[in-house]
């Protein structure tokens, strides 16, 4: 029996094949339907057609899979259309891809909104994927078995085609009519050893499209009439705008007009050189705020200030304060991490057309969701009337993903008070100095070690900004504890294993706004608790490996990483001289890395050679794509230690390019292999676990080379080589 949702699946479908040029079938998983009959209508009459559904199939035997998550360099472009076409048995040349548009069909699975982060695209998408394969290719194998006029039981598939003895459909032949079935309640899924693509390396799709240029990136956009605005924002963290003048901004050439929006005075112009140069003649008078008074120095001060108090408790067992009165050996050691830029290649950008019933933004976002609600607030205007466009990302390492859509909530307001359509466009300065930032954190810990120097008491306290107070999420925080400031400490295997520990938190406020930065709080936990197991493990006169082994002996997915790193890196191998290796292992976001890094140290400047990394992540979908973000991870967290800082003065950042804020340089990357951990465990992330390790291994090589212990980023050595012990 047919029903309405299904006549009204048919209708939708046909006017997606119809406006796109060809028959389709698309596959509309729960939750997406709903929307895909609302949106009905409008399709029929629109110039182009955007299906809310995860693939669709055309009579020209093309795949084209709708993408609910944002490319930006991590490769879901690849992953995910692998899940599909192997479910699906596709000719995998016959695969496309495309963002897909805002709408709720399309929401996180675990998150509920729509969204890009955590390292969590592939693992939440691995079933809901597979099914759409599953589904398209069931109903393509009913629809050839028609056709044959033999049972379903006799029409298998391969690598795009129908088979049924010696009789051949391609899936295109067959696309219009399986788009009429009824789609069935479930379909089973391959088991793993029928895989044939999941676990192999693929080469990436969008490397072609990147190339050759024809991706396009958000700064890419443009159309007949578009202009460019670049706005002038407050210089200190907090001030607001008294005056302006901006006639001479006016009188530059291509400017076309000056408008106030909340964050500031922007320029709007033929062209971005036009805006930038009329915004540089705008006359602007500030009026100062108490973020004028934040200095770098004078927070690090008051950091440790609170470190000597009580704060919130995060993790807590036995006793830990009187146990350490009773340890053969107490190690002492204060780690901190400075505030840092997200410097990603792409500006920030937003480009907006907002007509009387209609609002499109083309940008690269981490948030389709949070942008569509913000966009409603701006405009007034309904979800059905609001069209997102989600592009390539060039980078965002989490600035994309900003819960107060600064980015784009301000080149809403631009649009809406020019009147025209507009891409605004930060400069790399504008986000460096005026942006948001990864917290600067201070880590103070005391550790009680037994006879035979295994720790028996740890008491660790935690100062640093909470990233969720403030924004839509602050309802995550429970009883003083944003978990985002002590993962992968707190829940640290070496601090469940000791019998009388406390984790305690402080999360001082200011105006300085602070964002998610790559691998979020394991970017200063992972650094603090494996150099202080380090500093453990010299303090107890134990190999820094034999040590981990033990202290993890427990916990065999740690084991298996950190074993595979030192196999690859021969740990106990000879090395050139000047030369030493440092190790570390951290689980963050489901995976388990462990890297060897292996540096010399030329008059307090630190190289590194070669790091060997390992990963175990569960099921490596795509493992080329595993090994690019390993590598991607290492050099991004790499920078961060040998160079990453901003320095506050006065409320104002002093650092605003890649010559004063550095990233690593070519001549500084060292050799990286990466190694995967075989296995079928619980799927992590790829596209942050690379990073957290990377500032601990070079911390503990530079100790194991010059006895030099560092317990602060950027990685600093003088030039001395003078050991200095632990402080006990």
């Amino acid at each position: 029996m047919t029903t309405a949702t299904d006549a009204s699946r048919r209708r939708f479908l046909k006017t997606g094949a119809v406006l796109g040029g060809g028959l389709v079938v698309a596959i509309a998983l729960p939750g997406a339907r709903r929307l895909a009959m609302a949106q009905e209508a409008a399709a029929a009459g629109a110039a182009t057609f955007a299906p809310n559904a995860f693939l669709r199939i055309g009579s020209d035997d093309r795949i084209t899979v709708l993408l609910a998550h944002s490319e930006m360099g991590q490769g879901v472009w690849t992953t995910l259309p692998l899940l599909i076409a192997e479910e699906l048995d596709a000719d995998w040349s016959t695969i496309r891809v495309e963002h897909a548009p805002a709408a709720p069909a399309y929401a996180h699975t675990a998150m509920g909104i729509q969204m890009t982060g955590g390292s969590t695209s592939t693992w939440s998408e691995f079933d809901r994927y597979r099914q759409a394969g599953a589904l398209a290719r069931a109903l393509l194998v009913q629809a050839a078995a028609q056709r044959f006029g033999v049972p379903v039981g006799r029409v298998r598939t391969e690598n795009g085609v129908l088979v049924a003895g010696d009789r051949r459909l391609r899936y295109g032949e067959v696309a219009a009519a399986a788009a009429e079935l009824p789609a069935p309640a479930s379909v089973p899924l391959k088991d793993p050893k029928q895989w044939t693509r999941i676990g192999r390396p693929t080469r990436r799709l969008d490397t072609p499209e990147k190339i050759t240029g024809r991706a396009v990136f958000g700064i890419d956009v443009q159309f007949e009439g578009l202009l460019t605005a670049v706005v002038a924002r407050a210089p200190a963290f907090g001030a607001r705008l008294a005056s302006f003048d901006d006639s001479d901004a006016r009188a530059v050439p291509g400017v076309r007009d000056v408008v106030q929006v909340p964050s500031g005075v922007a320029v709007v112009a033929d062209h971005f050189w036009a805006a930038k140069r009329g915004r540089d003649a705008l006359r602007l008078q500030w009026e100062p705020s108490d973020g004028a008074a934040v200095d770098s120095d004078a927070l690090l001060d008051d950091y440790r200030r609170l470190a000597g108090t009580e704060g919130a408790v995060a993790a807590s067992a036995g006793d830990a304060a009187a146990a350490l009165q009773s340890a053969a050996r107490v190690v002492e050691a204060e780690y901190t991490v400075p505030y840092l830029a997200h410097a990603a290649m792409e500006p920030l950008n937003c480009t907006v057309r907002l007509g009387a019933d209609l609002c499109e933004v083309w940008t690269g976002t981490q948030f389709q969701t949070l942008d569509m609600q913000v966009a409603q607030e701006v405009t007034g205007l309904g979800p059905e009337q609001i069209r997102i466009h989600t592009t390539f990302l060039g980078g965002a390492f989490g600035r994309r993903a900003t819960p107060t859509c600064d980015f784009v909530r301000e080149a809403l307001h631009v649009a809406k008070a020019a009147g025209r359509p507009v891409k605004t466009v930060w400069t790399r300065e504008d986000d460096t100095r005026g942006g948001y930032y990864r917290p600067a954190f201070l880590h103070r810990a005391r550790v009680g070690l037994d006879a035979a120097g295994r720790p028996m008491a740890w008491r660790h306290t935690i100062v640093g900004q909470s990233i969720l107070g403030g924004t839509p999420f602050a309802a995550m925080i429970e009883n003083g504890i944003d978990n985002a400031s002590v993962e992968g400490a707190s829940d640290s295997p070496y601090l469940r294993d000791v019998p009388d520990h406390r984790v305690e938190l402080h999360s001082p406020t200011n105006p300085v706004p602070v964002l998610w930065w790559r691998s979020v709080g394991h970017t200063h936990t992972g650094f603090a608790m494996e150099s202080l197991v380090d500093e453990l493990a010299h303090a107890a006169g134990r190999d820094p490996v034999d040590y981990r082994r033990d202290l993890l002996k427990d916990h065999p997915r740690h084991l298996a990483a950190l074993d595979l790193a030192v196999e690859h890196a021969d740990w106990e191998g000879a090395l050139p001289e000047g030369r030493a290796r440092g190790v570390a292992v951290h689980e963050s976001f489901g995976s388990f890395v462990a890297q060897v890094a292996e540096v010399s140290v030329d008059d307090g400047r630190i190289r590194v050679h070669r790091v060997v990394c390992a990963i175990d992540c569960g099921v490596a979908v795509n493992p080329e794509g595993v090994r690019a973000q390993m590598e991607s991870g290492i050099v991004f967290g790499l920078g961060a230690a040998l160079h990453g800082t901003l320095t506050l003065r006065e409320g104002r950042v002093q650092e605003s390019n890649y010559h004063d804020y550095r990233v690593l340089r070519l001549d500084e990357m060292p050799r990286v292999e990466v190694h995967i951990v075989p296995g079928t465990g619980k799927m992590g992330g790829a596209g942050e676990p690379g990073t957290p390790p990377i500032a601990p291994a070079v911390a503990n090589a530079v100790f194991a080379l010059t006895g030099q212990r560092l317990r602060e980023l950027p990685l600093r050595p003088t030039a001395a080589t003078a050991a200095s012990a632990p402080r006990t």
